[in-house]
C-alpha cells in the first residue's frame, strides 16, 4: 500500500487519468462479452440493438485503452526524470556524514536501479488497473447469469489468492537480498572502473578479483533474484491453474449435479477463458510491484524518503532548484570565526574505537594564513570540515562574529568559504558564477598557473580537464579563486605539484589572498614554507598539541 500511495502522490492527475481511462476501457471489454453472449442467443428483432450496442462498447474500449496508454508513454520517462532529480535534491540536502557512511555505489545503486523498478511499476499501474476493471465486470456479469456459480468462481479465484500472498513473501524476501547484493556488485564494478591500472599490472590480482570477488558477488545476485522470480512464475501459475480448473468443472462436473440453461453455460465459459489473459497479466505484474517495493523501503532505509520536507533553510534551497546568484550571499565584511568547545567523533578506520576530536577552541581573523600541521589521522581534514560547515559538531559551537552557528543558518555560513580537497572534484563548468569579468579573470589565473598553452575559456566552462593530476588541482585553485570568497581552505594543496608550483603557492597566490584580507587555512606537511603562515596550528590525537606564530615547526 506504501508504493500504491506514492505512486499516486508522483502524479495523481495523469496516473487517475490514465486509471479512469483504463477502467472504464476495461468495463467496456466485459460488456462486449456479455453483447457477445447475447448476440449468440438473441432473435433477428433484437440482433440489431445488440450490433449497435456492440459497435458503441468496442469503440469506447478502443478509445479508452488508447488514451490510458498515451498517458503511459507521457507517464514512463517524466516519472523516472523526477524521481532522479528528486533524489538528487534530496542527496544534496542530506549531511556530509551520512553520505560518506553509504558510499557512492549505494548512492549509484538507488539512482538507477530503484528509480528505474519504481518508475516501471508506475507505467504498469494504469494497465493493471485495466485487466483488474476487465475481472471485475466479468466477475460481475457471470453474477448477473448466476449468482451461485459466481460465489464458487470467487472462492476459487480467493483460495489461489491467498496462496499466492503466502508465497509472495518468500519472492519479496529473496528479491530484496538480491537488491542488497546489487550494492555489493556496484562496488566492485566501481573497483574495476578505477582499478584498472593497477588490476591490469597484476595478473593474480585480476583473476582473482574476477574469479572470487566479482564472480560470487555476480552469482550471489543471480541466485537471490532467480529464486524470487520463480517463486513469483509458480505462484502465478497456481492461481491460473486455479481458474481453468474452474472451467474445467463447469463444463465437466457441473452438468451432473444440475441442469443449467444453454445461455448461462456458454456465458460462463466465454467470460472464464476471456478472463484468463487479464487475470494472468495482472499476475505477471505483481513481481514489478514487489521490486518496486523493495527499492522503496531501501531508498527509506537509506534516509532519503522521497517525499520528505526539507530540514532547513539550507535544505530548502537545494529543494527550490534556486541558482547561486539568487541565493543568500556571503558577507563580505568579517571579524572572526570561533571555535567554543567545538568536539566531534567518528569510527576510526581499523581501529575499534570511536576518533574523539576536540574540545577545540580556536579564533580565526580576516587577512591571516594558518597552517594546520600534524601526522595522518591526526584529525587535521576533520577540523576543516567543521569548519566549513560540512560535518556537525557534537559539542560546543561555532561563532560567526558572535552568532551561533546552527542548522538553520548552516547553508548560509557555508556560502562563505571556498575550499580545493585532497580528494577534489573538478567541474568543467564555471556552474554558479557569473561575473561580469570572468573570462578575463580565469585567462589570467590560466597564464599566472602556466596552463593558458593547455586549457581556454570557452562559454563560462574550461575547454578540457584531461590533464595530470597537478593540473587538474591548478584548475581546481583556479575555481576557488574565481569563487571570491572570504575564507579559503586547501587541504595539502602543494601535494601534487612540482618545485615551481609550490614555491607560487606559497610565495604569490597566500600572500595575495592574504593582502585582499581574505582568511586562509592551509592543511600542509612543507616544513620548509611554514614561515609563510601568521600561525602555525599542530595537532595530534584529535587535540591541539602546540601553535605558534610565524615559526618553523618540526613534525
Amino acid at each position: 500500500m506504501s508504493l500504491i500511495n506514492f505512486l499516486l502522490r508522483a502524479s495523481y492527475g495523469k496516473v487517475a487519468l490514465a486509471m479512469v481511462a483504463g477502467v472504464v476501457s476495461g468495463l467496456a471489454g466485459a460488456g462486449m462479452l456479455a453483447l457477445i453472449n447475447r448476440a449468440l442467443h438473441a432473435d433477428r428483432s433484437s440482433g440489431v440493438i445488440v450490433m449497435w450496442g456492440f459497435i458503441g462498447v468496442t469503440l469506447i474500449a478502443l478509445i479508452m485503452r488508447v488514451v490510458s496508454e498515451l498517458l503511459l508513454i507521457r507517464l514512463g520517462q517524466a516519472t523516472i526524470a523526477t524521481l532522479r532529480m528528486q533524489l538528487s535534491r534530496q542527496i544534496l540536502a542530506s549531511p556530509l556524514r551520512h553520505l560518506e557512511m553509504l558510499g557512492a555505489p549505494r548512492l549509484l545503486a538507488v539512482l538507477t536501479e530503484d528509480v528505474s523498478a519504481i518508475s516501471s511499476a508506475f507505467v504498469t499501474l494504469p494497465l493493471v488497473c485495466i485487466h483488474v476493471a476487465t475481472v471485475i465486470g466479468c466477475l460481475g456479469y457471470l453474477g448477473w447469469l448466476s449468482w451461485p456459480l459466481m460465489v464458487v468462481v470467487i472462492g476459487m479465484m480467493g483460495f489461489g489468492a491467498m496462496i499466492f500472498r503466502i508465497q509472495e513473501a518468500s519472492a519479496v524476501s529473496s528479491l530484496r537480498s538480491a537488491r542488497e547484493a546489487n550494492d555489493g556488485l556496484h562496488h566492485h564494478f566501481r573497483a574495476m572502473a578505477e582499478g584498472a591500472k593497477e588490476l591490469k599490472l597484476h595478473r593474480g590480482r585480476r583473476s582473482a578479483f574476477i574469479s572470487q570477488a566479482l564472480q560470487e558477488a555476480v552469482s550471489h545476485y543471480q541466485r537471490q533474484f532467480v529464486a524470487g522470480m520463480t517463486t513469483y512464475t509458480m505462484a502465478g501459475s497456481w492461481s491460473s491453474l486455479l481458474l481453468y480448473l474452474a472451467i474445467g468443472l463447469l463444463l465437466f462436473g457441473l452438468p451432473f449435479l444440475q441442469d443449467v440453461p444453454a445461455e448461462t453455460m456458454t456465458g460462463y465459459i466465454l467470460v472464464l477463458l476471456y478472463m484468463v489473459t487479464p487475470f494472468e497479466l495482472v499476475v505477471d505484474a505483481v513481481p514489478g510491484f514487489g521490486r518496486a517495493a523493495v527499492s522503496l523501503r531501501k531508498i527509506e532505509q537509506l534516509g532519503l524518503v522521497l517525499s520528505a520536507p526539507a530540514q532547513n533553510t539550507g535544505e530548502a534551497l537545494i529543494h527550490s532548484g534556486l541558482p547561486e546568484n539568487l541565493r543568500s550571499r556571503p558577507v563580505p565584511n568579517w571579524e572572526r570565526l570561533e571555535f567554543v568547545g567545538v568536539e566531534h567523533q567518528y569510527h576510526h578506520e581499523r581501529e575499534s574505537h570511536n576518533f574523539r576530536l576536540g574540545p577545540l577552541n580556536m579564533v580565526f581573523h580576516p587577512g591571516e594564513v594558518v597552517f594546520l600541521i600534524g601526522g595522518n589521522g591526526s584529525g587535521k581534514t576533520t577540523l576543516a570540515m567543521l569548519l566549513l560547515g560540512l560535518y556537525v559538531p557534537e559539542g560546543g559551537e561555532i561563532r560567526w562574529d558572535g552568532e551561533p552557528i546552527t542548522d538553520e543558518n548552516r547553508e548560509d555560513y557555508r556560502q562563505h568559504f571556498s575550499a580545493v580537497f585532497s580528494e577534489f572534484y573538478l567541474f568543467e563548468s564555471f556552474l554558479g558564477l557569473n561575473a561580469p569579468q570572468l573570462k578575463m579573470q580565469a585567462e589570467e589565473y590560466l597564464r599566472q598557473l602556466e596552463l593558458d598553452h593547455k586549457v581556454t575559456v570557452e562559454e563560462n566552462r574550461l575547454s578540457t580537464v584531461n590533464l595530470s593530476r597537478g593540473q587538474r588541482k591548478r584548475l581546481a585553485l583556479l575555481t576557488a579563486l574565481l569563487e571570491d570568497r572570504p575564507f579559503y581552505v586547501f587541504d595539502e594543496w602543494a601535494a601534487d605539484q612540482d618545485p615551481v608550483f609550490k614555491e607560487l603557492f606559497y610565495h604569490r597566490f597566500l600572500p595575495q589572498l592574504r593582502a585582499a584580507g581574505k582568511s586562509i587555512l592551509v592543511i600542509t606537511h612543507d616544513d620548509q614554507y611554514f614561515n609563510v603562515a601568521d600561525r602555525c596550528i599542530k595537532m595530534d590525537f584529535g587535540q591541539i598539541t602546540h601553535v605558534t606564530q610565524r615559526t618553523v615547526v618540526q613534525v
